[in-house]
């Protein structure tokens, strides 16, 4: 009895393997494992626009007023405006309709209009200079600069703001100088091309309209 037992079940164990074996019951693959090549493609970056400057054609401005100027300008499509003074005294052109237009830069002609715009200015009663004087002073190094026949503006501005600096009325009468882009330098101390080792500046100015 107990062998018909064993091969009864020996039997049932032989057709369940078989059932297994039949539904791939090797356990090693199943439905849900992925079949196919993968796809590696990758779409390529898109790329960005190159920046483009407009440009546009900058009227002559020479000899108009400069708020007239400074119209036309951004009426042609440049916006980026300064002014200047073309005598080199550093006077500010508060009221633009009292100043004309001596020098421009660029000149006339195509431009890209993000290019900046810089007029050389007079005022209206002024005669413009042959050449823009505006630029002409440059920060002092190590020696002293000449500034005879610049405005005591100019000379300030030019020394270390450190620097210990009187200015004196030249013409003896002793009048106190406010405003300094109207007044000129007559002479100076130290002399100009002397080693600047922080000792103090002396100028001696007058009036624009009057003689050293």
């Amino acid at each position: 009895m107990h062998t018909r037992v064993c091969i009864t079940l020996a039997a049932a164990c032989l057709a369940a393997l078989a059932s297994l074996s039949a539904c791939g019951g090797n356990g090693t693959t199943t439905d849900d494992e992925p079949t196919g090549t993968p796809d590696t493609t990758t779409s390529a970056p898109a790329e960005k626009p190159v920046p483009t400057t407009e440009s546009a054609s900058l009227p002559d401005m020479i000899g108009k007023g400069l708020q007239f100027a400074q119209d036309q300008a951004q009426e042609a499509g440049f916006y980026d405006l300064t002014s200047h003074d073309a005598l080199g005294r550093g006077r500010e052109q508060f009221d633009d309709r009292n100043w004309k237009v001596c020098f421009q830069t660029p000149d006339p002609g195509q431009h890209p209009t993000n290019a900046k715009v810089d007029f050389a200015t007079v005022k209206l009663e002024e005669t413009c200079p042959a050449t823009d004087q505006g630029t002409e002073t440059k920060t002092a190094g190590a020696t002293m600069p000449d500034f005879k026949g610049k405005s005591v503006k100019v000379a300030r501005e030019a020394l270390p703001s450190n620097a210990s600096i009187v200015v004196n009325d030249a013409s003896g009468e002793g009048r106190v100088i406010v405003i300094e882009s109207n007044w000129k330098v007559c002479s100076q101390e130290p002399a100009a091309g002397t080693r600047l080792e922080g000792q103090p500046v002396t100028l001696n100015a007058v009036k624009f309209e009057e003689s050293c």
